[in-house]
């Protein structure tokens, strides 16, 4: 397309029709990239970043479908644990005491003790400790005996149908007692649970 043999103040701005082929040709190309250009920047742009946006978007509701329909198939496994963690709750509360059978465990303690031949030089339970659901109550001891004794009771502390565990604990030679007797003092602190029941919020 040669323009230079184009006298442009020859042409009459009002008389598109006399105008040379040539020019005619570039002014339809301005007119053409100018439409295409405001069309884009004025509607194209704005369908393309929706486009974008529902693009992201259709992203996130694939993977929230994916997720929801996984938590679908695996909810009847999901109830199955369910159940069986409350199961296992439920057995574990019936191990912690109530509030009338603390009496009995304490019982059940020295017993133990006293059955593995140790002598009890201190057993007293202290505060309760209360916390969501259960009250800790800890317990100190001291009992005279040797490390198989020790042993026993530990062992047979652990079978006791009620929770028990005991913590802090410390061995050292008895005073005052014979070499060839070989006695041990055994310091410890023995700590049950307590169920808290509807009259304990009463109480409170």
């Amino acid at each position: 397309m040669d323009l230079s043999a184009i006298n442009f103040r020859d042409i009459d701005p009002n008389d598109i029709g006399s105008w040379p082929l040539s020019l005619k040709v570039l002014v339809i190309v301005v007119v053409c990239v100018g439409v295409l250009s405001a069309g884009y920047f004025f509607d194209t742009q704005k369908q393309l970043t929706e486009l974008e946006n529902i693009e992201k978007k259709e992203i996130e509701l694939k993977n929230t479908f994916t997720f929801k329909q996984n938590k679908a198939v695996n909810l009847p496994l999901y109830v199955k644990q369910m159940e069986e963690m409350e199961r296992s709750f439920g057995a574990m509360l019936r191990q912690l005491p109530s509030k009338t059978e603390v009496a009995e465990l304490l019982v059940d303690i020295s017993q133990t003790g006293l059955a593995n031949g140790l002598e009890f030089q201190l057993f007293k339970p202290k505060d309760e400790i209360p916390a969501e659901f259960y009250a800790e109550l800890p317990i100190k001891i001291r009992v005279l005996g040797s490390y198989h004794e020790f042993g026993n009771f530990i062992s047979d502390v652990a079978a006791l149908p009620r929770i028990v565990t005991l913590q802090e604990i410390a061995i050292r030679p008895a005073k005052g007692e014979k070499k060839s007797v070989e006695k041990l003092v055994m310091e410890a602190t023995a700590k049950t649970f307590r169920y808290l029941d509807e009259s304990d919020d009463e109480d409170s």
